[in-house]
């Protein structure tokens, strides 16, 4: 069996869980294109991501939430001789920016941000965005693309990020590709992220998530959440009525 053909048969990232804690090693996911290392920092157990192309060894940071220097460590033991080239922020709230400034300044990386909160992350930081997302964008990390997808409600300008994994995908609400779906705090197992029980910021997140990720996206899609365990779209996907009915 080809390295190929194991990512696409599903064994070899059986070892991967998703499940990491503050002060506890990374978890590594390793796929034909990209290699995924999430780490836990704190001190509100934030989930950090490194995404790495396997082609360029450039890399990619998903939320500098806190702990620098674990955060670049974890960087540092990414394959390959690329260099960390953009960080993306999902969302303006402090504790997924507590780190942004240090990363930053000590990398060099470009730092992108949802358009509509862009100049909170800059208030909180210090940093100006590079580059300020909107739907619909692209983000390259060397070979490796990754599509942006504005889910408003938990911040204005919060975004996800989907990594589209070819030739992978099986199920009834299977598409082409598997995608792999980084929410920040928008999408988590069990429901939604926070919207401070605002009726309207709620129907629009949640329409978001259902118009933009459900309808779009497979059931083996795989969710890596801002805090906490992954999920899968299928594992969500029978509970989307029971969200909007209880109204969180």
């Amino acid at each position: 069996m080809t390295d190929q053909d194991a990512n696409r048969t599903g064994t070899a990232d059986t070892r991967y869980t998703g499940t990491v804690v503050v002060g506890g090693p990374p978890d590594v996911r390793r796929l034909d294109e990209v290699e995924i290392r999430k780490l836990a920092v704190g001190p509100l157990s934030n989930n950090a991501y490194v995404l790495t192309c396997r082609r360029s060894g450039d890399r990619l940071l998903v939320d500098a939430a806190a702990e620098p220097d674990r955060l670049l460590d974890l960087e540092r033991h990414a394959p390959g001789d690329g260099a960390l080239t953009v960080v993306v922020t999902t969302h303006a709230h402090r504790d997924h920016v507590g780190a942004l400034a240090d990363v930053v300044a000590r990398t060099g990386a470009q730092a992108a941000v949802g358009v509509q909160d862009a100049p909170a992350v800059e208030a909180a930081t210090g940093v100006r965005a590079d580059r300020n997302l909107r739907h619909g964008d692209v983000v390259h990390v060397g070979a490796v693309v990754l599509e942006v997808i504005a889910l408003r409600g938990h911040t204005p300008g919060s975004v996800a990020l989907a990594y589209r994994e070819p030739g992978t995908a099986t199920g009834p609400y299977a598409v082409a590709d598997r995608v792999h779906l980084f929410t920040g705090d928008s999408l988590f197992p069990g429901g939604v992220g926070n919207t401070d029980r605002d009726p309207v910021r709620f129907a629009r997140l949640l329409d978001d998530v259902v118009d933009r990720v459900f309808r779009r996206f497979g059931d083996d899609t795989w969710v890596y959440p801002g805090h906490g365990d992954d999920t899968t779209l299928g594992a969500e996907r029978p509970h989307v009525d029971a969200w909007r009915a209880r109204g969180w």
